[in-house]
């Protein structure tokens, strides 16, 4: 009988080895590599600042993101999960930028980024590696890369800065955020934590709105044009369009990985059918509204909102590296827009809840990054409340046809998406049910702001319709339950693997062509998601540049002839005050004065000659009149006879605008081409001066 008591077998001496700690020599060998790469991480940078090769800089780093990774099995996967990352670290590092002494400059930022990696890479004890391209990643890319191509016709067709402004034109918001990315660029950090510095720069309102998307944009573009080198005003409207255009690319490229990420392993042809119905569904909905409007951090806070519930529901191999990459998005959504902050966070936590055996193995670290993610993600809505009080848009009103569309969204997209997922939660594959919880949260928003609304006695408005958009991105994302129970292709000659393919590719087509007829997208049907005939879409592409609107052409000659005066208020008086109101924000939003401005604009009735009595009133100092209209500038003259005692602080310069039909370019000093931008109460291009 053999006895129970057994003699553990003597370890080997490979494993005495491997257990004695390391000789002396291997230990400083260890130090020595580590110090090498520390050296390298700045002398990288150096090396290309002197060679003017700056625009190198962002690339390394997200390589050396993403190497350090291990979700994903592709090389776009393990790219995107590293912008995740980086979005969140820059977002957080926006508050050390302002107060140290570099600012946002190229080398600095590189260095710093780069020695976290390397400390990062010994800490975790991993070697920089990085997954094959997959032929899955040719969707996401080819979709975006053809979206975007068709998106940037109007910046294409813009050949001057006239052109440009005719675009950022169509929405009013793109002159406040121009002005913010200006400034943020300018302070070199965000404009709350030095408020004293920044009170000059920009208007009180924009103090403490969510800087995020300034502070990114800002600081990338400082790599592709070096600080200085690059003249602010005019010279940043192309690049501010750039960035514009370069967010919403980056919102389809989310959307279309999302959906395909969730999908799960499917057949090639689906995965073309899936980017397809993706991309349809973002041209025929509210989505380029952003575009049109000028919502560039909505657009961005989107992108992260959707990066972060793909994560939840289909999450990365490793409890570190998946909390980690929640907490970072959280935190730029709270830098970026923090509107969609509460269901971020509830994703979070559903996530918790769904992994806490998981979570509770690595306490430590989810204690401490939650514990620090939260404390950030609540430092832009708290100051954003607390300072600026910006609760009360919660009761902003929103126009009838963006409340249809709203509606239709959640009503249309939601049913047809939600009956597939409900179809889809039997499967094995767990991401299905997370994902119905997550469209379920995504379309809770909008619903518990019209409740909110309506039991304020307000209609449902601008929040309504925003948080909508986030509903319509995450049922977008959510078609890939549509997809998948279409039949799939076989392989082989037989009669049924020949039936099942000729099934599948019919079923493929169909999706297809009936995502793209109800989206309107060709224009041969409206689409059924928007209250008018044409798409958003279709009226950003499409918008007339043959010649400058009015308002573009004033802004941009009354920049070339009439520089900014110091200590003098320049505003700008047309036919009818919101017209002169829109011009005087475009035009102090190119010469930096959007402070100086902001008595002379804000929070007055559109009634002459009232409105210009109380400018002068409230301004205290020296007032400039850039008069665009006959009348404007007799409204002025009449003023100074009344009361003689303002000639000594008020003065008029007329600005003759021709004739449409004679009406020349804006001079060819523009900034670069590229951009987005938008406006929905500019009037017709050009109308005849009279």
């Amino acid at each position: 009988m053999p006895s129970e008591l057994t003699v553990a077998e003597p370890p080997s001496t490979a494993a005495v080895d491997a257990q004695a700690p390391a000789p002396p020599r291997r230990r400083w060998r260890g130090l020595g590599a580590v110090a090498g790469a520390l050296s390298a991480a700045w002398l990288l940078p150096l090396l290309a600042h002197a060679l003017n090769a700056d625009s190198l800089l962002p690339a390394l780093v997200l390589l050396g993101t993403a190497s350090l990774l291990r979700g994903g099995r592709s090389l776009l996967d393990r790219l995107v999960l590293a912008v995740a990352l980086l979005l969140g670290a820059a977002t957080a590092g926006g508050l050390l930028f302002t107060v140290w002494p570099w600012g946002m400059r190229p080398v600095p930022l590189t260095g710093v980024a780069l020695s976290v990696l390397v400390l990062a890479a010994t800490a975790l004890r991993r070697r920089p590696r990085l997954p094959r391209p997959g032929w899955g990643d040719l969707f996401p890319l080819a979709g975006t890369a053809g979206m975007m191509v068709y998106l940037s016709g109007p910046w294409r067709r813009a050949h001057d800065l006239a052109g440009q402004l005719s675009i950022l034109g169509r929405g009013e918001d793109n002159w406040r955020h121009l002005a913010l990315f200006d400034v943020v660029g300018r302070l070199g950090g965000y404009a709350f934590v030095d408020p004293v510095a920044a009170r000059d720069q920009i208007l009180s309102q924009l103090l403490y709105y969510p800087q995020g998307w300034h502070l990114v944009t800002a600081m990338l573009d400082g790599f592709l044009v070096p600080v200085g080198v690059t003249p602010r005003g005019p010279g940043a409207v192309g690049h501010y369009g750039f960035w514009t255009m370069a967010s919403f690319g980056f919102l389809v490229l989310a959307l279309v990985w999302a959906a395909q990420r969730i999908a799960g392993p499917i057949h090639p042809l689906h995965r073309g059918a899936l980017t397809v119905v993706v991309c349809a569904l973002v041209l025929g909905t509210q989505l380029p509204r952003t575009l049109v409007s000028g919502y560039p951090s909505e657009t961005l806070g989107l992108a992260l909102t959707v990066l972060l519930a793909t994560l939840v529901g289909r999450p990365v191999a490793g409890t570190r590296e998946q909390f980690t990459l929640l907490t970072a998005l959280l935190v730029a959504v709270g830098f970026t827009y923090y509107l969609f902050l509460p269901p971020a966070a509830v994703l979070v936590l559903c996530w918790i809840v769904g992994h806490w055996r998981e979570a509770l193995r690595r306490w430590a670290t989810v204690l401490t990054v939650g514990l620090a993610g939260a404390t950030l993600a609540l430092v832009a809505p708290l100051l954003g409340v607390l300072r600026a009080g910006q609760t009360e848009a919660l009761d902003a009103g929103s126009g009838i046809g963006a409340l249809t569309e709203s509606w239709r969204a959640l009503i249309w997209l939601g049913g047809i998406v939600g009956v597939a997922l409900l179809g889809q939660v039997g499967r094995a594959d767990p991401t299905w049910r997370r994902w119905l919880l997550i469209s379920a949260i995504g379309v809770a928003l909008p619903l518990g702001i019209a409740w909110y609304n309506t039991s304020t006695g307000a209609e449902p408005g601008y929040y309504f319709s925003k948080s909508a958009h986030l509903a319509t991105a995450l049922l977008a994302v959510g078609t890939a339950a549509v997809v998948r129970l279409l039949p799939a292709p076989r392989r082989g000659w037989s009669p049924r693997a020949v039936g099942a393919s000729v099934t599948g590719v019919l079923g493929a087509v169909a999706a297809m062509v009936v995502a793209v007829a109800l989206c309107g997208v060709t224009g041969w049907h409206p689409s059924l998601l928007v209250a008018h005939e044409r798409t958003w879409t279709q009226r950003w592409v499409h918008q007339d540049l043959h010649l400058p609107s009015r308002e573009a052409w004033i802004c941009a000659e009354a920049q070339r002839r009439f520089p900014d005066q110091p200590g003098t208020t320049t505003i700008v008086l047309d036919r009818g005050p919101y017209r002169g109101y829109v011009e005087t924000l475009c035009l102090s939003a190119l010469q930096g004065t959007t402070a100086r401005t902001e008595s002379g604009v804000y929070n007055m009735e559109f009634v002459e000659p009232d409105r210009t009595r109380l400018i002068v009133q409230r301004i205290s100092g020296p007032i400039r009149f850039i008069t665009a209209d006959p009348r404007a500038e007799r409204r002025v003259q009449g003023m100074l006879r009344r009361e003689p005692e303002l000639r000594h602080r008020v003065n008029s310069v007329p600005l003759t605008v021709p004739d449409c039909d004679v009406l020349p370019p804006a001079p060819a000093r523009a900034a670069p081409n590229t951009g987005p931008a938008t406006p929905s109460r500019a009037e017709p291009a050009c109308p005849p001066a009279r």
